[in-house]
């Protein structure tokens, strides 16, 4: 094995978030692909352009009661027209087989740890921790649960996408097989299930399951310098500076009420902490020194919505807007489509269009004929990691041993051979440590594993509400078909996991917003911040979840607007625990700000909302500029730098006269936390730059003895701030000359901030011609972490790349859905070199948006081609 493919199975770990992006071609893949690509890329063209779709004609659609049309603009947009909803649930399953199937493919694999069947070896780690979770057992059961319009639907969905199967060979569907089958693997799909579907949520309430990272970190962080020391860098969420979302309403007996001032509820609250109990769990930040990166999700995973009511508007109706920040590859998450009804009527209500999964029925984010929505993480605590006592084959519970749930399952390995699984369950829940090495060594360092006497051993184990079967199918479905705040609310109540925040607005000039989801309620010894004694009854959950009906949720509010953007739901005096760790709220409290002043001078408009998106000032620009304006460099050379900084905006353009400044600021910060915390914090936890750092060094600049100040690695030294503030600003000047040039206006934040789009599987192959074939990279942009603009970085790495991204963005207006804005990441396209794989993307970069044309006439004048699905003729006799 190559040094590079030993290097990138070390940092699987910390790509497991991004599933499968890591993924490594077998070595006789690479001996074959190597030759055979490079000849092949000489008449490469018809089998680049075998898998393109038909998007004009007709095709025959087994299973159709009538014709769908799907008419596509000059971005391929699909807009479907039928005369049911089951008929509209086959023509998408059909479309996005013709767009994506791969993309669609992969992700069952991956949610079903079955990617070692595809690309060998280096899936199975992956493969061995979805199975140990039982991602797909938990579909299998959901499926189940669901409502019988919504199994119909979704089978209906599946039949659309088999029917594609059926009419291609592997080579027409995806330039992606033709690879696969170069590098040896004899492959042919096997049918999409409604499963397979059910499944592709797991995959994203994993992405976006709340505070794993930092409950890890807290006790990472306490191994490194104590656990009052670390809590400095955790800090509590400004409720003084920054509003949370909903400012009005308490619980009374159970239910939020948006007009009560005074709480009244009988339900249960947190009980207080005892001091035992509090130092119970402070004990639990022990030596651990290692800990997969994957089991959080990295800062930057967030998203911003927000909605103006018809009062504050210049259309006289309310304007919604979303753009969710979420990690970049090719294709991108989204793909946009319109479901519409010829005829709407009860028999056939469905008249949708917006942003849809491929491989999931339906539109998930977007507006219907009326009422619109957006969707920000809420990000409550719902997961916990415990640590549990083992003997055999039982562990300790409550003062007596009870059996460990334990099954079997086999992972088929593509050129290698099966490996047999044992996987082992607590009543709290799988037992990770089985299957990671690091979580075994976390688990040897842990001060429970002292607990263990005898031949008892230490394993960590994992409670989530995401295992627990859920009917969170059935939402997207009502949401689509919701037309007041009445229905939608009822939508949102089946809205268990990943738990978002709903922000809402329909054409009678309403404006809301809801909070759902599946949200533990916990026993007094679980405040959720850190790993727990399993053995004890005390740290368990109680087995109830907060009531949807005492969920934070306000229709018109007194504002006037609705700004949600991953900062805290509400009030600290709202009863029931929902997370500690909420995003600090900068971009949420600068989206509110820019409101607050342009409504100040007027009402806001469609392209003023556009505009408020692409915002990209650096929420720290104003606060530690003072003190770096401060400091006394050198003339000359080290001034050029800090010159810069004396008339920056705080803005962070990709180009132009306030983009030298912002490199070097952005530079600057990234030394300073090197600096700062590098020196005493393990490499697992060094900064990553994003808002909670920001409000530790507004602290600590406010302290210029802070211990954290001090380089301990130097002696009879001891630092302070301005000493670090300095020496950060050298480093900075010397590091963009390297990197850019000599003449400090020549820098740009653009060319350090670049957005490289890779596929997650066969663009991380390791060989060159095949990840030219469908990786693409190379736009320079703006924006940054925490920024409105939140195309995120990770100061703890060497690269100012972006991680994360605003994946599309959308602006609705509910005075006419024809003057609606929307753009996506990257295009419809899931096939590589196809004129609409990234069209969309150097329009994004840019800031552009299309047109959203969603009337049968507007949808009609925008369409390029017409392709018509109509039913199978049954032979005559």
């Amino acid at each position: 094995m190559t040094a590079r493919l030993r290097d990138h199975r070390r940092q699987l770990w910390a790509s497991f978030r991004d599933l499968p992006r890591t993924l490594r071609l077998t070595a006789y893949a690479v001996a074959v692909l190597a030759l055979v690509l490079v000849a092949g890329l000489i008449t490469g063209v018809a089998v680049v352009r075998h898998s393109f779709p038909q998007v004009s004609g007709e095709a025959t659609l087994p299973g159709l009661v009538g014709d769908v049309e799907v008419i596509r603009d000059e971005h391929g947009i699909p807009q479907l027209y039928g005369d049911s909803i089951e008929d509209l649930a086959r023509g998408q399953g059909y479309v996005q087989a013709q767009e994506r199937f791969f993309e669609m493919d992969v992700r069952r694999h991956a949610t079903a740890g079955r990617l070692a069947e595809l690309f060998g070896e280096d899936g199975v780690e992956s493969d061995e921790f979805v199975r140990t979770m039982g991602w797909r057992r938990v579909a299998e059961q959901e499926l189940g649960l669901l409502q019988p319009e919504t199994r119909s639907w979704l089978e209906a969905y599946a039949d659309g996408v088999n029917a594609y199967l059926a009419g291609h060979s592997t080579a027409e569907i995806a330039l992606e097989y033709t690879v696969l089958d170069l590098g040896g693997l004899d492959y042919e799909p096997e049918d999409w299930t409604p499963v397979d579907s059910l499944a592709w949520l797991k995959a994203m309430a994993w992405d976006l399951r709340g505070n794993m990272s930092d409950e890890i970190d807290r006790v990472l962080t306490a191994a490194d310098v104590g656990a009052t020391r670390a809590a400095e860098l955790f800090p509590a969420y400004p409720y003084d500076l920054h509003a949370p979302i909903v400012g009005q309403g308490a619980v009374v007996d159970g239910v939020f009420e948006q007009g009560a001032t005074v709480g009244g509820t009988r339900n249960p609250t947190r009980p207080p902490f005892t001091a035992d109990q509090v130092e119970a769990l402070r004990s639990l930040r022990g030596a651990l020194d290692a800990l997969p990166a994957w089991l959080g999700r990295g800062d930057g995973i967030g998203s911003n919505s927000w909605v103006v009511d018809g009062e504050h508007s210049a259309t006289g109706e309310p304007i919604l807007a979303n753009d969710p920040h979420l990690g970049i590859g090719l294709p991108g998450v989204w793909m946009q489509m319109g479901l519409h009804c010829r005829t709407v009527s009860a028999a056939c209500p469905l008249n949708v269009a917006g942003f849809t999964f491929s491989g999931v029925p339906g539109v998930i984010i977007g507006h219907n004929a009326d009422i619109a929505w957006g969707f920000t993480n809420l990000g409550p605590d719902v997961t916990d990691l415990f640590v549990e006592r083992i003997t055999g084959d039982e562990y300790l519970y409550d003062g007596r041993m009870r059996p460990l749930r334990t099954r079997t399952e086999t992972i088929a390995v593509h050129g290698g051979d099966d490996v047999t699984l044992q996987i082992r369950a607590t009543g709290h829940g799988p037992l990770l440590s089985d299957v990671s090495d690091e979580l075994a060594e976390v688990v040897d360092a842990s001060p429970e594993a002292d607990a263990a006497i005898g031949s008892e051993q230490a394993a960590i184990s994992l409670q989530w509400t995401a295992l627990e079967p859920a009917p969170t199918a059935d939402a997207i479905l009502q949401l689509d078909l919701a037309d007041d705040w009445t229905s939608f609310r009822a939508a949102a109540a089946a809205f268990s996991v990943p738990a978002q925040n709903l922000v809402y607005a329909d054409r009678a000039g309403h404006i809301g917003y809801q909070a759902p989801g599946r949200i533990p309620i916990r026993k007094s010894g679980n405040d959720g911040l850190v790993p727990s004694a399993g053995w004890l009854p005390e740290n368990d959950w109680t087995g109830d979840t907060v009531p949807f009906d005492g969920l934070p949720n306000v229709l018109d509010p007194d504002d006037g607007f609705v700004v949600t953007a991953n900062q805290a739901v509400i009030g600290p005096d709202y009863p029931y625990f929902l997370t500690d760790d909420w995003d600090q709220g900068y971009r949420a409290q600068r989206i509110r700000d820019l409101l607050v002043d342009r409504l100040a001078a007027g009402d806001v408009s469609v392209d003023q909302m556009l505009d408020l998106q692409l915002d990209t000032r650096h929420p720290l620009g104003p606060v530690l500029t003072p003190y770096l304006l401060q400091q006394r460099l050198p003339r000359g050379y080290y001034s050029g730098g800090q010159r810069l900084l004396g008339d920056w905006d705080f803005s962070q353009p990709a180009e132009g006269d306030q983009s030298a400044a912002a490199a070097y600021f952005n530079v600057v910060w990234r030394n300073l936390l090197e600096l700062t915390f590098h020196d005493e914090l393990s490499e697992d936890v060094w900064p990553d730059g994003g808002q909670r750092w920001y409000a530790v060094v507004t602290r600590l600049l406010d302290e210029p003895a802070d211990p954290w100040w001090d380089d301990v690695t130097t002696e009879d030294v001891t630092e302070r701030r301005d000493d670090i503030l300095r020496s950060a600003l050298l480093a900075a000047r010397d590091e963009l000359t390297r990197r850019q040039a000599h003449d400090a206006d020549k820098w740009t934040w653009g060319h350090l901030h670049r957005l490289d789009l890779r596929s997650p599987t066969l663009g991380e192959s390791g060989i060159g011609p095949v990840e030219w074939l469908v990786n693409r990279d190379g736009w320079q942009v703006g924006g940054g972490t925490s920024a409105v603009d939140a195309s995120s970085w990770d100061a703890a790495s060497d690269s100012y790349d972006v991680t994360t991204a605003p994946s599309m963005r959308m602006v609705v207006s509910l005075n006419d859905w024809d003057d609606s804005r929307w753009i996506n990441l990257t295009g419809v396209s899931g096939h590589p070199f196809h004129p609409h794989f990234t069209d969309q993307t150097d329009l994004w970069a840019r800031g552009d948006t299309l047109r959203w044309a969603f009337g049968r006439d507007a949808v009609t004048s925008a369409g390029e081609d017409t392709l018509t699905l109509v039913p199978e003729v049954a032979p005559p006799g």
